[in-house]
C-alpha cells in the first residue's frame, strides 16, 4: 500500500486514491465540475510529484488556471475541458483504439475520449464529422475502422452512427451519447435510449457527455494482453 502522506489541508475536503494505479493498473482522475479553484490548487500541488498520469475532467476556465498555476506546462484542452499532467501522453501500448464524432457539435466530448485513451497509454486515430446524414463518409473510413482494437462512437440527435459502426467492424463498439439536437432530443436522452437498443451486437453504452468513462473503457479493451488483471 502506498504510505504517501496528503497535505493536511486536503483532508478537508478530499482523500485522493495514490494506490489506484498500483490496484487496478489505471490512475485516478479528477472531477472537477463541483469543486473550487482553491481545492483544486490543493489536488494539483499533491499529485504533483506522483507517478503516473493526472487526469483532470470536466475543467472551467478558473479550474484550468488554478491547476495550471500549480502545475505549469500541464496539458490543458479548453473545449473537452481536461487537463493532463505530466502534458506528455505515455508511449503508447496495445491496440488502437479510433474515435469516431458524428459532428462537429460532439467534438468537445469525442476529444475528452481520445485524451484520455491517449493518457492512459493507447494509440488513438480520430475520424470526424462521418454522421448518418451521409453514409458514404463512414464507409470511406472502413480500412481504419477495421483495424481498431475498439471504437467509440460519439453522436447526439438520433444517436445512430454506433448501431451503424457495429454493423462494419468486429472490434466492440462504445457508444457515447452527446447532449446535442433539437428539443426532442432531450438533452441527449434520446440518443442514449437509441444507443442502449442498438440491434447489431457489441455495443457497450456509457452515459451522456460521458467522454472519460468511454475513453476509459476504450483503453481497458485495447491495453496489451500481458496487462490484462
Amino acid at each position: 500500500m502506498d504510505e504517501y502522506v496528503d497535505p493536511p489541508e486536503l483532508a478537508a475536503f478530499a482523500a485522493l486514491d495514490h494506490d489506484r494505479l498500483r490496484r487496478r493498473g489505471y490512475p485516478e482522475a479528477v472531477y472537477c465540475e463541483g469543486k473550487t479553484p482553491e481545492q483544486l490548487a490543493v489536488i494539483a500541488a499533491a499529485v504533483r510529484d506522483r507517478p503516473g498520469v493526472t487526469l483532470f475532467t470536466r475543467a472551467g476556465p478558473l479550474h484550468a488556471k488554478a491547476v495550471l498555476t500549480e502545475l505549469p506546462g500541464a496539458f490543458y484542452d479548453a473545449d473537452a475541458r481536461l487537463l493532463a499532467w505530466p502534458a506528455a501522453p505515455p508511449e503508447p501500448t496495445g491496440g488502437l483504439v479510433v474515435i469516431v464524432c458524428a459532428g462537429t457539435s460532439d467534438l468537445p466530448v469525442a476529444r475528452e475520449a481520445q485524451h484520455v485513451a491517449a493518457y492512459l497509454g493507447r494509440p488513438t486515430e480520430f475520424v470526424v464529422d462521418v454522421g448518418v446524414a451521409g453514409l458514404h463518409r463512414i464507409l470511406a473510413r472502413l480500412d481504419l475502422l477495421r483495424r481498431a482494437r475498439a471504437v467509440v462512437v460519439a453522436a447526439g440527435m438520433d444517436g445512430a452512427l454506433p448501431s451503424v459502426v457495429a454493423g462494419l467492424v468486429s472490434a466492440p463498439v462504445i457508444a457515447l451519447p452527446t447532449s446535442v439536437g433539437y428539443g426532442a432530443a432531450f438533452g441527449g436522452v434520446a440518443a442514449l435510449l437509441t444507443m442502449l437498443n442498438a440491434c447489431a451486437p457489441g455495443v457497450a453504452v456509457v452515459n451522456i457527455d460521458n467522454g472519460y468513462g468511454a475513453g476509459h473503457l476504450a483503453a481497458q479493451i485495447a491495453a496489451p494482453h500481458d496487462t490484462v488483471r
